[in-house]
């Protein structure tokens, strides 16, 4: 069983979002569809949405295609690394999720998620205006134990100090969905659908409750575990699941299905439901 994790210093609740709201150095990134954000978002939000970033290639030369990407994009938010960082959607979604990671992934110190989103915060007054900023040129620390490429995976699979956690539905890990050249999961993958994360109300589950579920998966803290899904949205979200659960050795595989299920090279396996 993993420790007792310390309070996540990546979630903040509503509370807190209303106590702090007024910082200077507090950037809030609205993460939701364009539609939704000009309908009415938090006053002062910026808008990002992740979804139409995918980044699939995660060679050597791909990983850093893609950084360079993430630079682009938050020196355009005008990110420089000092503030506080806090990303929101409806609920403790994917999108959200994503923001954070990225932004975790490329050195940045302080990118929160607002647990619960939109539902959860005290009702908060919505606006239509876009706030006002200035962009800035950010400059990426990368942190390489936050994402894993798929060579990253080839040569740990069958080891005993990894394990693989396929996040997405059931129907695409036993192959009767297929979203990509090939059906199947990543060979010895652990499943377990990301939403079970969440409580029915938007926001994740208490620590207490994913540690106990994920131990009895067969987790092990002291291994290092890389979440996986179809394009590392969903599996940034299992990424601060496993975190809240106390679970420190953790990696997105942002490449995912999108990019193994498309590649000759690595092995699949094709799980069976059982009678």
């Amino acid at each position: 069983m993993p420790s007792t994790p310390k309070k996540p210093n990546f979630l903040v609740d509503a509370r807190w979002l209303a106590k702090h709201r007024r910082d200077a150095k507090l950037v809030l990134i609205d993460t939701r569809a364009a539609q939704e954000y000009w309908k009415g978002h938090l006053g002062g939000a910026r808008h990002f949405d992740p979804f139409p970033f995918h980044h699939q290639d995660t060679s050597e030369r791909g990983m850093a295609e893609f950084r360079a990407q993430l630079q682009w994009i938050f020196s355009a938010l005008g990110i420089t690394g000092r503030e506080t960082v806090v990303c929101y959607e409806n609920d403790s979604g994917m999108r959200a999720t994503r923001v954070a990671w990225a932004l975790e992934y490329v050195g940045h110190p302080r990118a929160k998620i607002l647990d619960g989103g939109l539902k959860l915060a005290a009702p908060p007054k919505l606006v239509r205006d876009a706030a006002k900023f200035a962009p800035t040129i950010f400059k990426t620390k990368p942190r390489d134990g936050a994402a894993a490429g798929y060579l990253h995976i080839v040569e740990r699979l069958g080891r005993a100090d990894t394990q693989i956690l396929d996040v997405r539905t059931d129907g695409e890990y036993f192959a009767e969905r297929v979203r990509a050249r090939f059906g199947g999961a990543i060979p010895g993958a652990i499943h377990y659908e990301w939403v079970n994360a969440n409580r029915p109300s938007g926001e994740f589950k208490s620590a207490d409750e994913l540690r106990e579920e994920f131990s009895q998966l067969g987790l092990d803290p002291a291994r290092e575990i890389i979440t996986y899904c179809q394009g590392g949205y969903r599996a940034a979200h299992s990424y601060y699941a496993l975190k809240l659960a106390g679970f420190d050795r953790v990696r997105n595989y942002y490449g995912s299905w999108a990019e193994w299920g498309n590649r000759d090279d690595v092995p699949i396996e094709r799980p069976k439901r059982r009678a």
